[in-house]
C-alpha cells in the first residue's frame, strides 16, 4: 500500500498538459476568479477542463477540479475515472481531494503547493489514510513556479486595488 502513495516523478507529457492547466488559470485570473485550472486527461485526451468559477456562479463548490470532473464523467457516462489523470495547477483542497479519491481518478498532478488549504500534503495528505478503498498517485512541482507566479501576480493586484480604493477614501 506504502509504494502507492509515494509521490511520481515529473515527465515531459505531465509538463505538456500543465500547460493546459495554466492557460485556464489564466483565463480565471482574467474573469476576476482565483486562477486555478484544472484538466481531466484520459488515453491522451483532455476530457473535462475547467477553471475556478466560485464567483462568476456564486457557489462555494465550484472549484476547478470538481468542475473537471464532472464534464470528465459526462464524457465518459460514468463517475468512475479510473485511468483518468487529473492535472491542478494548485494542490487541492479537503473537498477536491475527497473527490479525486470518490470519482477513482488514477493519478493527481499539481503545480505549486496550497500552505492553507493543501490536502494532499501541506496541512494533511488524504492519501496517507490507509483504510481508505481507494488510493491515487500524487505528482506534485509541475512547472512549480509558473502556477505560484500566477497566484501572486493575482493576489498582488487584489492588494494594490484594495490599497488604491482606501487611499481614495481619504
Amino acid at each position: 500500500m506504502k509504494e502507492q502513495l509515494q509521490a511520481t516523478s515529473i515527465s515531459q507529457k505531465d509538463t505538456f498538459w500543465m500547460k493546459h492547466a495554466l492557460a485556464l488559470a489564466q483565463e480565471a485570473a482574467q474573469k476576476g476568479e482565483v486562477p486555478v485550472g484544472a484538466i481531466v486527461v484520459y488515453k491522451d485526451t483532455i476530457i473535462g477542463a475547467a477553471h475556478n468559477l466560485r464567483e462568476t456562479h456564486q457557489d462555494p463548490i465550484a472549484h476547478a477540479e470538481i468542475l473537471a470532473i464532472k464534464q470528465a464523467s459526462d464524457h465518459l457516462g460514468s463517475w468512475r475515472l479510473e485511468n483518468c489523470t487529473l492535472y491542478v495547477t494548485l494542490e487541492p483542497c479537503p473537498m477536491c481531494s475527497g473527490a479525486l479519491w470518490l470519482s477513482r481518478i488514477e493519478r493527481c498532478v499539481f503545480g505549486c503547493r496550497d500552505p492553507k488549504s493543501g490536502f494532499l500534503g501541506s496541512i494533511s495528505n488524504l492519501m496517507d489514510q490507509e483504510k481508505l478503498n481507494h488510493h491515487y498517485e500524487i505528482c506534485s512541482g509541475v512547472l512549480e513556479n509558473e502556477c505560484s507566479e500566477i497566484l501572486r501576480t493575482f493576489f498582488r493586484r487584489i492588494r494594490e486595488r484594495k490599497s488604491q480604493k482606501e487611499q481614495n477614501k481619504i
